[in-house]
């Protein structure tokens, strides 16, 4: 029996569609350390049909925007996910993203499940969280500091 996802691929991996995939590609290079895999153009090499990256030890897939099947969070006015990393410095992988040109969605601070954690938001619309841990917290203890943390509301 063959694996479901080929080797050194995770069974889950993000693909995103994105306005311009040339471009986000050379910019998640720069923001998020990405190492671009392989690229498959559209056949009048206009497009990117397909794209690999890898972040760490996760791959991402990506793509241009084309047609009403798939649409980029531009068109759509936003979108409701966050790619989530666990990093070794996520105040480092953060100010590395900000300065390449995401937006602060959330500071990077001490977060009350124990991590050090930060949100921004990428120039195609797509949300970035960068977490390192740093207390190892049961659900019990998160459970409380959660509530500790919003008594006065979220």
């Amino acid at each position: 029996m063959t694996h479901p996802a080929p080797p050194a691929q995770n069974s889950l991996t993000p693909h995103l569609v994105v306005d311009n995939a040339r471009e986000a590609i050379d910019f998640y290079k720069r923001a998020l350390r990405a190492q671009e895999m392989y690229v498959l153009t559209t056949p009048d090499g206009r497009g990117i049909m397909h794209a690999q990256l890898q972040i760490g030890e996760s791959h991402l897939f990506l793509c241009d925007a084309m047609g009403e099947n798939c649409s980029s969070p531009r068109k759509l006015g936003g979108s409701p996910i966050t790619l989530h990393l666990s990093v070794d410095d996520a105040d480092a992988w953060y100010q590395t993203a900000v300065a390449a040109g995401c937006e602060v969605m959330m500071p990077i601070q001490d977060a009350f499940w124990g991590d050090r954690y930060g949100q921004v938001k990428d120039p195609y619309g797509h949300q970035w969280a960068f977490a390192t841990q740093q207390r190892n917290l049961s659900p019990e203890e998160i459970q409380r500091a959660a509530q500790a943390c919003c008594a006065g509301g979220v």
